[in-house]
Parts: C-alpha cells; sequence; structure tokens
C-alpha cells in the first residue's frame, strides 16, 4: 500500500509540473480598458446631445494582448433604470412614456492585432426622436473574451 502512495504522490508531482501546455505568463486574465478620460474624449458622463446633430465617438481602448470587439448600445432610460459605472449622478429628468425613442446598437470594427485603438465613429441623432434620459453603453472585449462594460447617463435635448 506504501508503494502505490510513493507512485500516486509521484505522478500527481509530474502532472502538475507537465500538465499545462500555457506559459503563464501568455496567459490573459486582465479586462480591457476604455478611457474616457482625455479632454477629447466623447461621450462623456452627462453629456448633452442635440436631436439632428452627427458627433463624433471617441474613446481611447487598451488590452495587454490584443483587442477584440467593440459595440455601442444606446437607449432611453425614461423609467429612470440604472446601469451606470459612473459615481456622478447627472440628475434625472420626470419619468414619462417612449413615443420615439432613439435606440443605437451598433458594432463597430477594431483592426486585429491591436493592443491600443482610438475609436473615431460617427454617430447620428435623428432629429425627431424622444428627448430626455438615456443611456450610451460602452462594451469593449478583447481577442482572450474578457469584457469591460461603461455605462454613461446622457440626455438627448
Amino acid at each position: 500500500m506504501k508503494h502505490y502512495k510513493t507512485i500516486f504522490l509521484a505522478l500527481s508531482s509530474a502532472a502538475l509540473l507537465f500538465g499545462c501546455s500555457k506559459d503563464e505568463a501568455t496567459v490573459d486574465t486582465a479586462y480591457p480598458t476604455i478611457d474616457l478620460s482625455v479632454g477629447d474624449a466623447f461621450p462623456k458622463q452627462c453629456s448633452i446631445l442635440q436631436r439632428g446633430e452627427k458627433y463624433i465617438f471617441k474613446a481611447y481602448l487598451n488590452d495587454n494582448v490584443q483587442l477584440g470587439a467593440l459595440s455601442v448600445d444606446i437607449h432611453h432610460n425614461f423609467d429612470q433604470h440604472t446601469h451606470s459605472t459612473e459615481v456622478n449622478n447627472c440628475g434625472l429628468d420626470p419619468v414619462k412614456k417612449p413615443v420615439k425613442p432613439f435606440l443605437l446598437i451598433q458594432s463597430f470594427p477594431i483592426p486585429t492585432g491591436l493592443k491600443t485603438y482610438q475609436t473615431n465613429a460617427e454617430i447620428t441623432v435623428p432629429a425627431d426622436v424622444d428627448p430626455g434620459d438615456y443611456h450610451f453603453m460602452i462594451r469593449l472585449t478583447d481577442k482572450e473574451g474578457w469584457q469591460t462594460i461603461k455605462g454613461l447617463s446622457i440626455k438627448i435635448r
């Protein structure tokens, strides 16, 4: 019985030493980052957009290994739900029922192989959408599948 325990311990040790095929230094376990702190980034928390205007979505994206996918979701917040990731509150308009809310769900390409990227995507706010409180959700995924979400509160006037 003692002989089997020795063999088991030796095999277990070998499995721990040689069982992993990936070098731990190459394993990506870090979330990508969305940086809106730079002066010309847009939008920022509490930005006000005007109906019928075009805007340039500008964010600075980073990952330790490789960026993957980027998408934006703009939807109304007339019921005052929340998924903001920012600490400051923008003040909410009274609750109302949507009649013709703005909704945009769009993916933006990131060139393959990059660790950093700056977006410069045009977004047009239609002239006939309901004004009020909206969320601007940014989702960034790296090549490994780690995702970061930045939820901003904005207003459309």
